[in-house]
């Protein structure tokens, strides 16, 4: 299944209401095809870091043993096959790739080479930080716009910070850790409009959990040849956080620049993982549905404890306390949850990952002694 026939399923499964059209989250074998528990090693329910906790798969498990006979190579040996296999499910050449040590290393190196000498970037607050503050350090000057009250990006704001020193836009979409999702009509025309002035960057770690019908992938504007960069990772609906691989998806002479600024890049293990994992069409399946079914177990925790929250496009929910989140966080971790960091300047509020329903009634019990 490549990436269109996956968008299709992903419009099938939204329209077709979900867990409820697949008969609930075990039909179609959606079951950990790992057969174990996911936090096995933990003695709390890590839901701190947007992980997939189901992931590698059984595929990618098996490949990930096979690769170590090569682990002793550079990856530069195992490197192009996984070029092919991104540029192929991107729909682009692959000189549009650039591969990085998960999204993050992506960030940071567009950070770096847009944001020294004083570069101007524009982001919404609260977004991920890891880009901006990334070229903070090398003397950028970053324009942070609040969400609006909807906790949406406020683009017309940030259309409006634009200047002759702006080097680079930075849209977090859906936004972490609001988990909004913009509109996509909006999205796309801001995206048009401002590339003619500056870069702009589509940070996509979240975009396999949209399931609204025909919501594009900005690497749509890349093969128009805009001033756009996408990022994509491997660390959440793939379950490859631990590996570290991502990718960056751009016009060629903007990927050429790009690639000079990539440090750490990535390895033989990852790189066979990335590779099985896009052909897991079942373990992707498995991990929308799961991760849908980790989502309304959160809000009914939430709606039985009257908690105000974001209704959330990822593997995710932002909710409202009321009580400062540092205090949140030590006593959610007394009941051996542990729970998202500080997002200035919501300090009342508090970010969920999903994970696996046993998690899930750990967070419903912690959640509700503390509260209560």
């Amino acid at each position: 299944m490549n990436h269109i026939d996956r968008r299709n399923w992903l419009k099938t499964f939204a329209l077709g209401g979900g867990l409820t059209m697949l008969g609930g989250a075990n039909a179609l074998a959606f079951t950990n095809p790992a057969n174990r528990p996911s936090n096995a090693t933990l003695d709390v329910a890590k839901l701190n870091s947007n992980e997939n906790p189901f992931g590698p798969s059984p595929k990618v498990r098996k490949a990930i043993t096979a690769a170590f006979d090569n682990a002793c190579r550079y990856p530069s040996m195992v490197f192009r096959p996984l070029l092919e296999k991104i540029a192929e499910t991107e729909g682009v050449s692959t000189d549009h790739i650039v591969v990085t040590g998960g999204s993050t290393e992506g960030l940071k190196a567009v950070g770096l080479t847009y944001g020294l000498n004083g570069g101007e970037l524009i982001a919404a607050d609260p977004t991920f930080q890891s880009m901006m503050t990334y070229a903070e350090n090398f003397g950028a000057y970053v324009h942070r716009v609040p969400v609006d009250e909807n906790m949406q990006h406020d683009l017309k704001e940030m259309e409006n910070r634009v200047n002759g020193k702006t080097r680079l836009i930075f849209i977090c979409n859906p936004n972490n850790p609001t988990g909004t999702l913009l509109d996509k009509n909006d999205l796309k025309s801001f995206c048009e409009r401002t590339s003619e002035t500056a870069m702009v960057f589509s940070d996509e770690a979240y975009y396999d959990f949209i399931t609204e019908p025909d919501y594009p992938s900005m690497v749509e504007l890349v093969k128009e040849g805009k001033n756009v960069i996408v990022s994509k990772t491997f660390s959440k609906v793939y379950g490859l956080a631990g590996m570290r691989i991502g990718y960056l998806v751009a016009r060629p002479d903007i990927a050429k620049r790009l690639q000079k600024s990539v440090m750490a890049m990535t390895n033989v293990l990852a790189i066979e993982a990335a590779k099985h994992a896009l052909d897991d069409d079942e373990f992707y399946k498995f991990s929308v549905a799961k991760n849908m079914e980790g989502k309304q177990a959160i809000y009914k925790t939430l709606d039985d404890l009257e908690l105000p929250y974001v209704k959330s496009h990822t593997n995710f929910v932002f909710f409202k306390t009321g009580r400062p989140i540092r205090d949140m966080m030590s006593a959610m971790e007394k009941e051996n949850v542990l729970i998202g960091r500080p997002f200035p300047p919501f300090y009342e509020w508090a970010r969920i990952s999903t994970g696996t329903m046993e998690d899930m009634k750990a967070f419903d019990k912690g959640l509700k002694r503390v509260m209560g």
